[in-house]
């Protein structure tokens, strides 16, 4: 019983984020919209949006957006951004004093430090399950990965049973090889036979 549940807690919060994600990414763009239908009115200053007004409205729009990837790729590197966008907008639109100006630009550089120093290819990762029959070249163009792929018609399958066999390791749920820049993992099997293949790619 535990397990359906954390199972329906775990997809349920996956439709929340995707239907958050959905009104965020309308909601930016009906603000799109309304922002460049009043482009004409920026030599005045007393319209608006006056130049203040477009680039406070746009920096918001793109933290917007980075928000939108951040609830759908979940890595430290949307987070990263989302972070650096919001602490720019706050130096250049804040009119603040120069000793808050200097604790954002200080804030930025310790963010670019922990990413260079603190991220590594583990962090980043793009994990994707997907039928044992699909096809290498499909993937390999959907992930961006180099899955070597003999002819047109090879499958993940292929190429997992392929390696397995070279290491002289068993299909079972869970087991992992390496194929190139990508990892396989087998997902699930039916009657003996693999039929989901989690595909994790490091994303660097």
């Amino acid at each position: 019983m535990k397990k359906y549940i954390t199972m329906f807690l775990s997809y349920l919060a996956m439709f929340l984020e995707f239907f958050i994600s959905m009104m965020l990414a309308v909601g930016i763009i009906l603000l799109c919209i309304r922002l460049a239908g009043s482009l004409v009115h920026i030599p005045d200053l007393d319209v608006y949006p006056n130049y203040e007004d477009l680039l406070e409205s746009c920096f918001e729009l793109i933290i917007g957006v980075e928000l939108i990837r951040m609830m759908y790729y979940h890595t430290p590197d949307t987070v990263f951004e989302v972070l650096v966008f919001a602490i720019a907008r706050q130096i250049i639109n804040g009119h603040s004093s120069a000793l808050s100006s200097l604790i954002g630009v200080c804030a930025i550089a310790v963010l670019f430090a922990t990413r260079k120093f603190l991220f590594c290819g583990f962090d980043l990762l793009e994990k994707n399950i997907f039928r044992a029959s699909s096809r290498i070249q499909v993937i390999n163009k959907l992930m961006a990965c180099h899955i070597p792929c003999p002819s047109p018609s090879s499958t993940l399958n292929d190429a997992i049973l392929e390696k397995m066999s070279e290491e002289n390791v068993t299909p079972e749920v869970g087991t992992c090889v390496s194929v190139a820049d990508v990892a396989l993992r087998i997902d699930k099997m039916k009657d003996g036979k693999i039929s989901r293949i989690e595909v994790i790619h490091a994303i660097h």
